[in-house]
């Protein structure tokens, strides 16, 4: 298993920079897209296969006798890794008719291929140091699908996604630095390290806080959101809908690693690092709702929201509790099954019709019914109406937080939700009114049937059935999501 394990997280580069190199592939495009198609299914079986084997480990590489490079298996590297190759497959699909024209796709997927290894590298990380080599590789490889454009735009917010990601991954190395001498090891274990090793709480508190805060600029944690909303409107659709989707989730599982895997959330629980931790999430989600409400760019109306819906899983990591904690995970497989159709769907309406607008986008649902469906579908999962993921994770976080113990934290988190989910319906569903009902002076006579082709149709409407399932199938989630959480609270 332990050669299994290396395979999955370099494959996916390898059979891009295989692809990449074939003569036939070079010369043809439908080629190359089913190849690296190909590759992403067979990916998707390794980790899948990886699942049975939770609790494997292997050690890479002895830099120290305390820092080292490893892989381990576990059920939250699971969760990830496996989501994240359900996403990256359906992007992938939907990249072939997305980009059909474009001039830079041979290197797009290259790029997109690598970047997944990273990801799925971070997935298996077995420390801290792991973990940091991986992240900073997917940052430096997801730049250039950041700047596909190869627009002013898009270089300056290439530049500025760069800029704010390796500053954040400077707080993360910091920690690498201090957790090693306050702990003893790096190597993420269940409950953390803290407690057993005696550290003294001060100065532990306040490396851990910057370490959050590091980690916490990947996922748009206020302040350090600024990049998100610039990065993801520029970049190629299905780019746009893996950056917010999946890497996003890189900042939120180191943090998940540091708090519950390293520090230890004894030694957190109670602390001004959790509650500084709770206002900070609140304010993003609350802020980034607000945002979103008042942006007229369709992208990034989305990528506002996703600053918003990614501090919800934050804020129930920040409980340091069971069901908040379930609610958070719950939360990371909703989002990214929802925001990566929202993407595409707005994708495929860009490619379709050229308008990048939501007020140019009346009666859209007559020229293209099923994308704006799935677009409806998915709205209702961020929202949170029920029986969608959306509304059981968010029924998990609330629950969570007011039995955290939390103090004021506990009645503030569930009204900022509910608050955060009615801006949420205003600038979603502002598009499937506006778009299914035109009203009376909209031209009915001149509608033409604009529905995008099968491979950029299928994947919205898997990812609005996957919606429901998240929803439907929650509670054997919830049960294995329970496995993890009873190691580390």
């Amino acid at each position: 298993m332990t050669a299994l394990m290396i395979l999955a997280v370099f494959f996916p580069a390898l059979a891009g920079i295989a692809v990449w190199f074939l003569p036939a592939a070079k010369e043809n495009r439908i080629l190359r897209a089913k190849l690296n198609c190909g590759a992403l299914a067979l990916e998707l079986l390794l980790v899948i296969a990886l699942c049975t084997a939770q609790g494997t480990g292997i050690t890479l590489l002895h830099m120290t006798p305390t820092l080292t490079l490893e892989l381990r298996v576990d059920v939250l590297s699971c969760i990830f890794a496996v989501l994240m190759s359900v996403m990256w497959l359906l992007s992938s699909v939907f990249a072939v008719a997305y980009m059909d024209h474009d001039r830079h796709e041979h290197s797009y997927q290259l790029y997109f291929m690598s970047v997944l290894s990273a990801l799925i590298g971070l997935c298996y990380a077995g420390s801290m140091v792991t973990y940091y080599v991986f992240y900073e590789l997917m940052t430096l490889l997801s730049v250039p699908m950041v700047v596909h454009e190869r627009t002013p735009q898009a270089v300056a917010a290439g530049i500025k996604y760069l800029i704010y990601s390796i500053f954040g991954a400077m707080l993360g190395l910091l920690g690498i630095f201090f957790f090693n001498y306050y702990l003893g090891s790096v190597t993420f274990t269940p409950g953390g390290l803290a407690a057993a090793s005696g550290a003294p709480q001060s100065g532990l508190l306040v490396i851990s806080f910057l370490v959050i805060l590091g980690f916490g600029t990947k996922a748009g944690m206020f302040p350090m959101h600024g990049w998100l909303p610039t990065a993801h409107p520029v970049a190629p659709a299905p780019a746009s809908a893996v950056l917010s989707g999946v890497i996003t989730k890189a900042g939120v599982l180191a943090v998940i690693r540091v708090v519950y895997y390293l520090v230890g959330v004894e030694t957190l629980r109670g602390t001004w690092v959790q509650y500084a931790f709770l206002t900070l999430t609140l304010i993003t989600v609350l802020m980034g709702s607000m945002l979103a409400y008042r942006e007229p760019l369709l992208k990034k109306r989305l990528a506002y929201s996703t600053v918003s819906q990614v501090s919800y899983v934050l804020f129930g990591l920040a409980c340091m509790h069971p069901l908040a904690f379930a609610g958070a995970i719950l939360h990371v497989i909703a989002h990214s099954t929802i925001k990566d159709g929202l993407f595409l769907c707005a994708g495929a309406i860009i490619h379709q019709t050229g308008k990048t607008y939501v007020r140019d986008l009346r009666g859209i649902g007559k020229q293209m019914p099923i994308t704006l469906w799935c677009w409806t579908i998915a709205s209702l999962g961020l929202i949170g109406i029920p029986p969608t993921g959306g509304f059981v994770s968010k029924w998990q976080l609330a629950t969570g937080a007011l039995e955290a113990g939390v103090g004021v934290f506990g009645v503030a988190g569930p009204v900022i939700l509910i608050v955060s989910a009615l801006l949420t319906a205003a600038y979603l569903l502002q598009l499937t009114i506006n778009g299914f009902f035109p009203g009376s002076d909209y031209d009915y006579a001149a509608v033409e049937n604009k529905e995008p082709g099968k491979l950029m149709t299928v994947p919205m409407i898997v990812l609005a059935v996957g919606v429901a399932l998240c929803g439907v199938l929650a509670q054997p989630l919830i049960d294995v999501i329970a496995t993890a959480a009873a190691a580390i609270l």
